[in-house]
């Protein structure tokens, strides 16, 4: 009971908040948050339910309310007791599975293709893919590919950088890897994929000033909700 809760008998205790509503406290969260976030790769519980510890003020906020926007992130396995451990759980199987799945997509029946094909909703269920909204977002480890990932795995092991060709000119312009980041939680389905729908079909903003940007965002969503 709340009510008979003494911060001084659990200093250390951690708050629990169901869309803000203070319903208890724990006193080990980090296995609390990995049961639940497990339960959500699981399918247990809803892909749209959001999950945010704050360390510092030693809160766990579960948002389950409408109107949050969430995006798409690929997870990558932190699991000690797992031999994929530090690589994407999306592996080749679920790549072929989608093949296989794409090559009888026409001559399969629409209510046997719902329940037998693995398609977005099973890469979800799987685990694969984790949908986070912005505050969620805050907390977690993002990095931008795999190619990345596995950069970042070969900097922790003692190699060095590789060097970039200057003769591939249209290579992607990658940011300097940040040598202390030791751990990462998801990847980037596609760089693009930071952007809003609105915001990606602009050509070329990385070369516009922010402010055209802004008018080019808002004049696309004008015309959107116009639609």
């Amino acid at each position: 009971v709340l009510e008979e809760y003494e911060p001084l008998n659990s200093p250390n205790a951690t708050k629990i908040f169901v869309n803000g509503v203070w319903v208890g406290v724990h006193r080990d969260p980090a296995h609390l948050v990995g049961t639940v976030q497990n339960l959500r790769r699981k399918g247990m519980i809803s892909h749209e339910v959001s999950l945010v510890r704050d360390i510092r003020d030693r809160e766990f906020k579960v948002f389950t309310d409408a109107g949050r926007v969430c995006r798409p992130l690929f997870v990558i396995d932190n699991d000690p007791r797992s031999g994929n451990r530090g690589n994407l759980v999306l592996t080749k199987e679920h790549v072929q599975r989608l093949e296989i799945d794409r090559e009888s997509w026409a001559s399969t029946d629409p209510d046997v293709r719902e329940k037998t094909d693995m398609g977005w909703k099973g890469l979800v269920k799987e685990g694969v893919v984790e949908y986070v909204d912005a505050e969620e977002e805050e907390t977690i480890m993002i990095v931008m590919t795999p190619e990345d990932l596995e950069i970042s795995r070969q900097l922790q092991a003692g190699y060095a950088m590789p060097e970039a060709n200057p003769d591939e000119l249209n290579k992607r312009v990658k940011a300097p890897m940040n040598p202390t980041a030791h751990t990462w939680t998801h990847c980037e389905i596609h760089p693009s994929m930071i952007l809003g729908i609105c915001a990606s079909i602009i050509p070329f903003p990385d070369h516009n000033q922010v402010k055209l940007n802004v008018q080019l965002i808002r004049y696309s969503t004008d015309r959107s909700i116009s639609l």
